[in-house]
């Protein structure tokens, strides 16, 4: 008995240091406030902006990222580790610095454009793309996880029966490691929708959340930030809360 309470104090101690500042927000924001925000056509377009580009940034991670996590979790080959410290660096730097490495591939003066006459700066695909780069190793390392979970005895014994490499990822690994992988999916996507440092170098516009934030802080104070700021924080705990329990239901 002694040992939980112990162990909730110290735990209750950080939950309470992460609610404080969300609660203090919530409470300095009036509902006339909200309300007035929520009118707006440019708050939607930039939380709406925000919310679809993590999503395309998170399906992309999918598409891409499954396999390469598969491989991390089952090869051992030359270079593995580089591959993964590759995929935790945009974590560890600085995400202004991975805007401006961005902006060097992606931007006007970039090669890329040069080549194609079409560049990401200032477009919702180079806000994307910000986004996938800072949230990938969110999705890359829970599907990592998830995949090392699983027998691979499992994969071997259906590949017994005649299931071909594919097939046994598709009815074995897949299916195994899924919950592992929508984790990821959902920190992956919410860790984008938060994104300021790099998009606000690759794409300052069109504006999402994050930047409107801060060019309302920096124009107009505190008190027309915040009401954009409850806004964001509401939608993205409401929809992380519903994945969350769909994943644990599943």
């Amino acid at each position: 008995m002694r040992f939980r309470a112990v162990f909730g104090f110290l735990g209750f101690l950080l939950v309470l240091f992460v609610a404080l500042p969300i609660l203090r927000m919530f409470w300095g924001a009036e509902g006339d406030q909200l309300l007035e925000a929520a009118a707006q056509a440019e708050v939607r377009s930039a939380i709406f902006l925000t919310l679809r580009a993590s999503l395309w940034a998170t399906l992309l991670a999918l598409f891409l990222g499954i396999p390469l996590a598969y491989l991390l979790a089952r090869l051992d080959f030359k270079g593995k580790q580089l591959i993964e410290g590759l995929i935790d660096l945009p974590v560890v730097i600085p995400h202004t610095a991975a805007g401006i490495a961005l902006l060097l591939v992606w931007g006007r003066h970039s090669l890329f454009s040069r080549a194609t006459s079409w560049t990401m700066a200032g477009t919702e695909a180079g806000i994307t793309l910000a986004m996938l780069f800072v949230s990938l190793p969110f999705l890359v390392n829970g599907a990592k996880e998830g995949f090392r979970l699983v027998d691979v005895r499992l994969e071997n014994t259906a590949r017994t029966l005649g299931a071909t490499p594919f097939q046994a990822f598709w009815t074995v690994s897949l299916p195994l490691a899924k919950k592992s992988i929508l984790s990821g999916a959902i920190m992956m996507w919410a860790r984008g929708i938060s994104e300021f440092g790099a998009v606000v170098i690759l794409a300052y516009h069109p504006l999402t959340a994050p930047v409107l934030i801060f060019e309302r802080f920096q124009n107009f104070g505190l008190r027309s930030a915040t009401p954009v700021a409850v806004l964001l924080l509401l939608l993205s705990l409401l929809v992380i809360v519903f994945l969350r329990a769909v994943v644990e239901r599943r």
